[in-house]
């Protein structure tokens, strides 16, 4: 057929379940197909070099696809098939791009460091967490389909008051595209690539001198023992309050004064333990009926973010802008002001970098036992003293 608007309008329907196909007299590959529903949808339809059938494309519908346009697409798809192209290709490629979505699942299940070792639970929550938070708009789009200028709009959204979230956030959508990039071999560009962090002020909150008898007399007067324990243990141990939650009873020598953890980077620590805190993990072994130290009612067996707990030794002691991470600080602090060496207060909070790591591993704990034993004692004498 001779394709024109008039021959196509004019065209009767199939039967119910059956189609016409009608071949354009002047356009080579040109194909018209009439379903008996009445739709009519221009293809592409020619044998390729080296593929094993006739490959099909879609052009559009008439009359919003019309026939001039139809064959001025069909004069492209040409071109490209004689040089040696296969215009399908491209949409083969598409077809098999994940979402960004699907991507992720695919990054937190497969994604290793560079020791060869997964993702950490606590760094998959943090990912699902900002995902979920901040990229579902995009979680349905193909990766080749979310533009640079987007993110960039999301960064500068997100960095006018949270700054930090802004970069993470950038620096999930970046891991992601890498790793489907370079892992998965997907032929897209990475749309944060280009983006600019915001400096990021570094926080150095504690607990002051002045702060500390309101915080001790509100931890005493904390009805619940649990709460008043864990708050004390980050204090005086100087631990994430992620493993103090998950603390375990095989982990702790009491007789040494030791507790002996696997970090979030999945390596060996050895936490020295003062007798303050010695004394508060004896009392609650004896009526320990768990292997947690903090037992829980949830999925995990222990407790978790304890944070109306916080807030409400906050109000209590009159303490505000302080996080439970600042108690880890805090004991460097006081460490400090009692002349522990800076190598000495990295190896008892476990801070590592690769200028130091190497100094720290050949540390003796007898030094870092004292400096944690003097920073504990010099908390708790200030506390009495301002009292």
């Amino acid at each position: 057929m001779n394709f024109s608007k008039g021959r196509i309008e004019a065209i009767p329907l199939p039967s119910e379940g059956q189609r016409f196909e009608f071949h354009d007299k002047q356009a080579k590959g040109l194909l018209l197909r009439v379903s008996s529903a009445g739709t009519k949808t221009f293809c592409f339809y020619r044998w390729i070099k080296g593929a094993s059938k006739p490959e099909r494309i879609t052009l559009g519908r008439f009359p919003a696809m019309t026939v001039e346009q139809a064959r001025s697409k069909a004069a492209q798809l040409n071109a490209a098939v004689e040089n040696g192209e296969n215009p399908n290709e491209p949409l083969k490629l598409q077809k098999a791009e994940p979402t960004l979505l699907e991507l992720f699942y695919d990054f937190i299940e497969h994604k290793r460091n560079k020791k060869g070792q997964h993702l950490s639970p606590k760094t998959v929550q943090e990912y699902r967490k900002s995902f979920t938070c901040y990229l579902e708009p995009w979680s349905k789009r193909k990766l080749s389909k979310i533009a640079s200028a987007e993110m960039s709009a999301l960064h500068k959204k997100l960095g006018k008051d949270r700054p930090t979230t802004a970069n993470r956030t950038m620096a999930l959508v970046s891991s992601l595209y890498n790793f489907g990039i370079l892992e998965r071999s997907y032929k897209v560009t990475n749309p944060a690539e280009k983006i600019k962090k915001y400096p990021e002020n570094e926080r150095d909150r504690f607990l002051y001198p002045d702060e500390l008898p309101r915080f001790f007399d509100a931890l005493a007067k904390e009805e619940n023992p649990d709460m008043r324990d864990y708050f004390l243990l980050a204090l005086l141990t100087g631990v994430r309050k992620s493993n103090v939650l998950a603390m375990r009873w095989d982990e702790i020598h009491l007789e040494r004064g030791e507790w002996r953890i696997i970090t979030k980077s999945n390596s060996a620590q050895t936490v020295t333990l003062s007798p303050e805190v010695i004394d508060i993990l004896a009392n609650r072994k004896l009526s320990a009926q768990s292997e947690w130290v903090f037992p829980g009612t949830g999925k995990t067996g222990h407790l978790v973010e304890p944070k109306k707990a916080w807030q409400r030794l906050l109000e209590r002691a009159g303490l505000s802008d302080l996080r439970i991470h600042d108690l880890r600080r805090t004991l460097g602090s006081w460490q400090a002001k009692t002349g522990a060496s800076l190598l000495t207060i990295g190896k008892s909070l476990n801070h590592k970098s690769t200028q130091s790591t190497a100094i720290y591993a050949r540390l003796d704990l007898d030094p870092v036992r004292e400096s944690v034993n003097r920073a504990t004692a010099a908390m708790l004498n200030a506390a009495k003293n301002s009292a």
